[in-house]
């Protein structure tokens, strides 16, 4: 009997992927930084907005080594804190951490530490 093959990678879908948690990353650290700019962005939003980012991340995450190299390919496109912030979150290790457990301070200290900021 052969062997299961691996889904095929669809580079477009991993595009999207990158960029939506990257994206998404920027919005709720900027909620969580400032939470009187936007009242809008209540609990509910910002659960919502943390399951929206986790699910980028896990599609990334399950494409492999092909998720992280196209997360890299982002940042060196867009060296920009919510590329780092994605690459960060995929590497060995990190598949366990979520988003909403981090602590902002060391992430920010972490991201600003690389960037050069």
């Amino acid at each position: 009997m052969p062997a299961a093959s691996a889904a095929p990678v669809l580079p477009h879908i991993l595009r999207q992927h990158a960029e939506q948690a990257a994206f998404l990353w920027t919005v709720y650290d900027r909620a969580r930084l400032f939470p009187d700019e936007n009242p809008e962005m209540d609990e509910l939003r910002i659960s919502r907005l943390l399951e929206r980012l986790e699910a980028h991340l896990d599609g990334l995450r399950l494409a492999g080594a092909e998720g992280t190299k196209l997360a890299q390919e982002r940042f060196n496109e867009f060296p920009e804190a919510g590329e780092l912030f994605v690459i960060r979150m995929l590497q060995p290790g990190a598949d366990k951490m979520r988003v909403a457990a981090l602590d902002l301070a060391k992430v920010r200290e972490y991201l600003a530490g690389r960037l050069g900021a």
